[in-house]
Parts: structure tokens; C-alpha cells; sequence
């Protein structure tokens, strides 16, 4: 399985975070602790989100209905 960081690197790169990744990223912040690393890294995606750097294809879903 993917690290927090690895899958934000990734969203962040494409610009984009499909449902899978929103998943995986769900998965991985309830079913365990995270360290500062991989809190940040989520932050840096959430600010990603809000600044409209990365789209949410779950969001788009929605739009679109």
C-alpha cells in the first residue's frame, strides 16, 4: 500500500486525485497513527484542493449530477 506522502506527491503532480487515491488516503489516516511527515503532506493536498491546484474527480462526479 501506498504512503500518505507518495499518493499526495502524486494528486499533486497530476493535479488531480482520483476516487481510488481519496480511498487509500481514507484508509491510511483511520487505520493507523501518522507521523508529522504524512500529516503535512496531507495538508499540503488539502491547501492543493482549496487553491484549485487539484481537482477531485469525486467532486467533479458530483457537479456533473
Amino acid at each position: 500500500m501506498s504512503s500518505i506522502a507518495q499518493i499526495v506527491r502524486e494528486a499533486i503532480a497530476r493535479g488531480y486525485l482520483t476516487r481510488e487515491a481519496e480511498g487509500q488516503l481514507r484508509n491510511l489516516l483511520h487505520g493507523s497513527s501518522c507521523d508529522r511527515t504524512e500529516l503535512r503532506a496531507f495538508f499540503q493536498l488539502q491547501q492543493g484542493v482549496m487553491e484549485g491546484r487539484v481537482k477531485q474527480q469525486s467532486r467533479e462526479e458530483l457537479a456533473v449530477c
